[in-house]
């Protein structure tokens, strides 16, 4: 029947017809406008990832927190689960005792039993975690089976503040105008420039070459190095 019927055949013998840029767009500006929506789509990325980013805290025996921390890192180590989890905390302050006419200064947990871990709280890092020995479970679970949640931010200022590690003293290998190259996250392996530090905030903004062409991007310390 389609032999027969002209308009089958035009439908599918019709030639492709190929795009064209815009009469008032050069391949270049096209180029750009890619470059920069590529840079904002993942710079949003990479700030939902920092988001993740979150203090949980877990529960093992008096006594056992060190060594539970010594083994969750070494847990981290050999899974390869630096990129999401990163900071292993036993809340410690020291305790000033005065006795027999002298001053003796002692280190001192402040929540016995307990270790603080700074995570990305997925299947994958939740696993490490909690299977780790002498952990007996997270605080802060909404029911069994289900994930903790995490500390509030003020929970955690005061309890950094407390062992007076709030504002640590940053050691810097890059300064502005250094070429860097990305080692984490979205833009990995990406290189650029760093334009500007905050130190506050433990982030620079660094322009990444991306199609050829400059794009602002904020990312944190632990993302680059210097090239």
């Amino acid at each position: 029947m389609s032999e027969n019927n002209p308009m089958v055949e035009d439908a599918i013998f019709e030639p492709e017809i190929a795009l064209e840029p815009l009469a008032d767009e050069t391949p270049a500006e096209v180029d750009l406008v890619a470059a920069e929506a590529l840079a904002r789509v993942q710079a949003a990325s990479a700030r939902a990832a920092q988001n993740k980013r979150q203090w949980y805290v877990i529960h093992t025996y008096s006594g056992y927190e060190n060594k539970v921390k010594a083994n969750l890192e070494r847990r981290i180590h050999s899974m390869n689960m630096q990129e999401k989890i990163f900071r292993v905390l036993v809340p410690m302050e020291d305790e000033v005792e005065f006795k027999d006419g002298k001053r003796k200064i002692t280190p001192k947990k402040v929540f016995p039993g307990y270790v603080l871990v700074e995570m990305d709280m997925e299947d994958g890092s939740w696993y490490v975690v909690r299977n780790t020995p002498g952990v007996s479970g997270f605080v802060g679970s909404p029911g069994s089976g289900e994930k903790p949640l995490p500390l509030q931010d003020q929970e955690v200022k005061t309890i950094l503040k407390r062992m007076g590690i709030e504002t640590p003293k940053l050691k810097l290998d890059f300064k502005k105008g250094d070429h860097i190259k990305v080692r984490f996250g979205p833009f990995l392996d990406f290189t650029g420039v760093v334009d500007d530090i905050q130190p506050e905030k433990e982030k620079v903004r660094a322009l990444i070459t991306i199609f050829g062409r400059e794009a602002p991007v904020e990312l944190d310390f632990y993302q680059i190095e210097r090239i």
